[in-house]
């Protein structure tokens, strides 16, 4: 992969990051009513902020996290083609090269495997819901009424309405807090893409040659081995 990136722990992270990423992770202070949303980047997190966002809560007294996670091979072209447009990263024009740092976890941000196996381990308890894009893909209604469960949110018809309608992937790729249409030249170059490109699932297959699909099934079930059958949404 690209060398020109922050190195923290072992992890590549843009340049842009703040550089004192640990003493950021170790002030930090979180609050009993604070509701932290996790990802692996390009598997929905843009989604699962707007869905926070309109759903508005009280205080709590537990501390909530939200983990969504996605196919990782539709993570694999999102993050392809997301990286074509962030300029301070040097990746790769080379859609079959950027595949294999993926595979190896020579990625920024470090292996999408380890990212969830990790993050998994977190499964069933009381203040931690997982989700997948697919689930918001599928059925946008009962994922919403899930989350504002989860944070104890009782929506109104009305409400829930309001919240379906702004949240759809037209509704955000029009929105300018969302679409990412402001970000400056120097981080985005917008004339090679669009930050939001396609919101949907399964255009790995219009990537994927059969050798990338068989090689990708072999990873996966390596690295994810052990997980209950069934855990992920999607084939």
């Amino acid at each position: 992969m690209a060398k020109d990136h922050l190195w923290i722990e072992g992890l590549p992270f843009p340049t842009f990051t703040v550089r004192d990423l640990r003493s950021l992770r170790d002030e930090f202070v979180v609050k009993d009513e604070d509701v932290i949303i996790l990802s692996y980047p390009k598997s929905g997190v843009m989604y699962l902020l707007c869905i926070r966002l309109w759903i508005w809560t009280g205080s709590k007294v537990m501390i909530k996290a939200i983990y969504i996670i996605r196919n990782p091979r539709d993570v694999v072209v999102s993050g392809y083609h997301f990286f074509q447009i962030m300029v301070t990263n040097q990746s790769t024009d080379s859609f079959e090269e950027y595949f294999e740092w993926f595979l190896q976890g020579n990625v920024l941000y470090g292996s999408w495997f380890d990212h969830v196996h990790g993050w998994l381990q977190m499964k069933g308890k009381e203040n931690f819901l997982l989700i997948s894009y697919e689930e918001l893909q599928q059925d946008l209604r009962a994922s919403v009424e899930r989350i504002s469960q989860f944070l104890g949110m009782k929506l109104s018809p009305e409400e829930l309405n309001s919240v379906l309608k702004n949240v759809s992937f037209q509704a955000m790729k029009e929105n300018k807090m969302s679409n990412y249409s402001q970000a400056p030249p120097d981080l985005l170059d917008h004339s090679k893409g669009e930050f939001l490109r396609k919101g949907i699932t399964g255009d790995w297959k219009n990537h994927f040659t059969v050798a990338q699909s068989e090689a990708f099934d072999k990873v996966f079930q390596e690295k994810m081995a052990g997980l209950l059958q069934g855990l992920f949404p999607w084939g």
